[in-house]
């Protein structure tokens, strides 16, 4: 892994700071709050996955399980945050584009009243393209994993 000449620090982001770092909103913001984040190598993104998330009332009814591609897109953004926080020399606020996903996995199903800890740590870091190891972890478990790759754009939000 690169080491990065960000300083470390243990920062936190609340909802509000994610919400304005990530274009996304509810229903499709799938992280809560990010803890632990050490400069632009890792941090933690924390998911609270309720009994009304609007996802669970089409997916297996009677056995509500959250979409495992949802799992991915939670620490995409989780991995969003972290990029577009470190990303003092653009001109514009950018956007983060999802590039790639190899390696995913997923080990046991979500379900409500889960919280899940989206655990990201950087692999690399070159100019406006970053790639990230991410696990998705509850109870101690790891439930899912992937290498997510990003790319930052500036661009205009339309």
């Amino acid at each position: 892994m690169n080491e990065s000449p960000a300083k470390a620090r243990l920062d936190t982001l609340e909802s509000a700071d994610i919400m304005r770092l990530l274009p996304h909103r509810y229903p499709f913001l799938l992280v809560d709050r990010i803890i632990d984040i050490d400069g632009d190598r890792s941090a933690t993104g924390i998911k609270n996955v309720t009994a009304n998330e609007p996802f669970f009332q089409g997916h297996i009814p009677g056995n509500p399980i959250m979409p495992s591609v949802l799992l991915i897109e939670g620490m995409a953004q989780t991995a969003g945050a972290l990029c577009i926080s470190f990303a003092g020399d653009l001109k514009k606020a950018p956007l983060v584009y999802f590039m790639a996903i190899d390696k995913a996995r997923f080990r046991r199903p979500v379900f409500p009243g889960d919280i899940i800890f989206y655990h990201i740590k950087k692999m690399r870091g070159r100019g406006r393209v970053w790639r990230f190891r991410a696990q998705a972890i509850v109870n101690s478990t790891l439930v899912a994993e992937a290498e997510i790759s990003a790319v930052l754009v500036e661009e205009e939000r339309r």
